[in-house]
């Protein structure tokens, strides 16, 4: 027998009872179906057994974690079905290419053009498999043989990818005869997915899967086309310079071969810049450039590049902060913890601010405004500015998408851009790399440089920074005139160097000890790369220093 303490009451078990029975004996007690355990201060699936004594606690789907392994279990179960339906002979390739809203888009790469009745047969195999509540196992596996398993099912990138893994051995789930790999914990059995819907969306399949803040919840699904069109011209620049997945940058790492690539990358992303900035100078009347996005996206570095861009064209860029705009600090608003709100529409004096672009507009002299962050309160120091025929105003701020922020400005002189860092590469086919990832490590190795924060402080902000982008910037993205995608593909190689030490500083014991390990394993994956190889005028630069630009 066992003795497992939950809640602070102590109670006998079998020595070798599984976690999901236990689970089931609490369920009742939760408005959310219970996902994971934690076993003495331990993240463990359900599928794992009471060996020891332990203090036991409950992880749902309400839960980060808890939610992570739904979605994991639902894309495995769909991958699954789509081999079931179009034969395993068929099918190259099933990739997981990124998120859109609550949607997983998936490429299926065949011959066949997949179809609507394609898409109908595969959502009427996985209500099968479902409604079978069929078991996933897991099963540690030599390295060898695992990749022998990868081979079979085509699964190239994974391949690749542990190529570089230096553990000897490497866990893989089963489901009905289906193996495959996943970055992170599952659920014991596909009865456990509940709520979801497939649908045929572009070329590929849409998975929809609630969000962690109603777990029961599956809302109607929005096309995001212009969010779309992004994401699939990176997922095309990607696939031109041959980097997929990061067992395919790990190789070109390897081969010596990354200095060039780095140049490549940067050239893209300035020739989309440049396209930009051409469309802005052809609408001929635009005085209002607006930029806005979600946090450590390089809003600032693409700004300066962007005016630069402008400069090519006879223009002049003037830049503008919508911070510089806040409301004095007596009058800021305060969140529900009772700290003040500097993301919500109402800390901005949006009075002012249409005031101030409607007396340039008319070509009158206006002083801008300097917020002082220490003290607290707007400055004036002589920054005064007037619109000549060749003035254009870049305007940088979360909320410069928000119709409410510019209401008294002229439509016709405002150009939106929404931006964003949109992870283009996979881990491998089926494990995406979650852009808020990739943001949360450019913010923790940026607030470490420049404001002293320990990444412990970071994580634990995140899923308040998170809300806000959720309520003030994500619904309006799709109102931009363009849109531009910040991230590149060999960043996290890069920024690896720098997250690793502070994600160790981080002790055990505390909550943001689990979600560093997760990131820590998550870089591990990557062979790094040194950032002297990086220029001066990247928005990498924005975050790991060294910067042409004053950011």
């Amino acid at each position: 027998m066992v003795t497992i303490t939950i809640d602070g009451v102590q109670k006998k078990y079998q020595k070798g009872i599984t976690f999901e029975e236990i689970a089931k004996e609490y369920q009742s007690q939760y408005d959310n179906m219970i996902a994971l355990v934690m076993e003495n201060g331990k993240i463990r699936e359900l599928i794992k057994t009471a060996e020891k004594d332990c203090e036991l606690s409950f992880i749902t789907l309400k839960d980060s974690s808890g939610h992570k392994s739904y979605v994991r279990t639902a894309l495995m179960t769909l991958v699954k079905a789509v081999y079931d339906v179009l034969g395993a002979e068929k099918v190259s390739k099933v990739k997981v290419e990124f998120a859109i809203g609550q949607g997983y888009y998936c490429n299926v790469k065949m011959d066949e053009k997949l179809s609507d009745a394609h898409v109908k047969a595969i959502r009427r195999r996985m209500m099968e498999l479902t409604n079978a509540d069929l078991p996933i196992t897991k099963r540690s596996y030599p390295i060898d043989e695992a990749m022998e398993i990868f081979r079979k099912y085509k699964m190239h990138d994974k391949e690749k990818l542990f190529r570089y893994r230096r553990s000897s051995f490497v866990n893989i789930y089963c489901l009905d005869g289906y193996y495959d790999y996943y970055y992170g914990y599952m659920l014991p059995s596909t009865g456990y997915l509940k709520y979801y819907d497939v649908m045929l969306y572009e070329s590929g399949i849409m998975l929809l899967i609630p969000g962690s803040e109603d777990p029961a919840k599956l809302d109607f699904f929005e096309p995001k086309d212009k969010f779309f069109r992004t994401l699939n011209t990176s997922t095309l620049w990607g696939e031109m310079l041959g980097i997929d997945s990061v067992g395919d940058l790990n190789d070109v790492i390897c081969r010596g071969e990354i200095g060039d690539m780095i140049l490549v990358q940067e050239a893209l992303q300035e020739r989309r810049i440049g396209e930009i900035a051409r469309e802005i100078v052809d609408k001929g009347n635009i005085k209002f450039v607006l930029i806005a996005g979600p946090s450590s996206s390089g809003k600032t570095t693409f700004s300066h590049r962007l005016s630069i861009q402008l400069r090519t064209y006879g223009l002049i860029p003037h830049p503008i902060a919508l911070d510089d705009y806040f409301v004095n600090r007596e009058d800021t608003p305060k969140d529900e913890n009772g700290d003040y709100n500097y993301e919500c529409l109402e800390a901005i004096d949006l009075k002012k601010f249409n005031e101030d672009m409607n007396r340039l507009l008319a070509g009158e002299v206006v002083e801008i405004p300097r917020f002082n962050f220490k003290l607290g309160k707007r400055e004036y120091h002589g920054n005064f500015k007037k619109l000549g025929p060749e003035d254009i105003l870049v305007i940088e701020g979360i909320h410069g998408l928000n119709p409410a922020t510019t209401f008294s400005m002229p439509d016709e002189n405002k150009f939106k851009i929404y931006i964003s860092a949109l992870t283009s590469i996979n881990i491998d086919e089926h494990n995406r790399i979650p852009t808020t990832d990739g943001r949360l490590i450019r913010r923790m190795v940026r607030d470490a440089r420049t404001r002293g924060t320990s990444a412990r402080r970071t994580i634990e902000m995140w899923p308040s920074v998170r809300r806000g982008e959720e309520k003030y910037i994500f619904p309006y993205q799709e109102s931009a005139d363009e849109m531009f995608n910040s991230v590149l593909i060999y960043e996290l190689a890069v920024l690896k160097q720098y997250a690793e030490p502070l994600l160790f500083g981080i002790e055990k014991g505390v909550p943001e000890y689990y979600e560093a390990k997760r990131l820590l394993k998550f870089l591990e994956y990557f062979q790094g790369i040194d950032s002297n190889n990086v220029p001066n005028n990247s928005i990498c630069r924005e975050f790991i220093g060294g910067s042409y630009f004053n950011v």
